[in-house]
């Protein structure tokens, strides 16, 4: 008896219906591996914390640690209250500012309610 010998196709031989039809290949890619994320995360500095609220005007009086300036992009954080906002307006004694002093008490026009205690961070 002999025995027939088995010819090997070569990849680049094969019709192109035989690529599409029947089922797709379940091979792993390389590129398809999940990799950690590298994500530069900043940590966020606080820099003040609110003292007063007034809730018709929706401005918080904050007290500051570090000078601030209008325009700085800041989250207000605490046990209820988690947003971002940018300080638009400040003021001190009706008189509007455009950097508040370390130490000094300011109003500060924000968009949702703050509480007192609730820490100011710098983004």
């Amino acid at each position: 008896m002999l025995k027939k010998q088995k010819t090997k196709k070569s990849p680049a031989k094969r019709s192109p219906k035989t690529k599409s039809a029947g089922k797709a290949r379940k091979s792993p890619k390389k590129s398809l591996i999940k990799k950690k994320a590298q994500t530069t995360v900043k940590k966020e500095v606080q820099i003040g914390t609110a003292v007063h609220y007034f809730g018709k005007i929706k401005v918080a009086v904050v007290k500051f640690k570090k000078d601030v300036r209008v325009g700085t992009h800041v989250r207000y954080r605490g046990a209820t209250t988690d947003f971002a906002d940018v300080l638009s307006s400040m003021q001190v004694d009706h008189a509007p500012m455009r950097v508040a002093k370390k130490g000094k008490e300011v109003g500060v026009k924000v968009k949702k309610k703050v509480r007192a205690g609730d820490g100011v961070f710098v983004l």
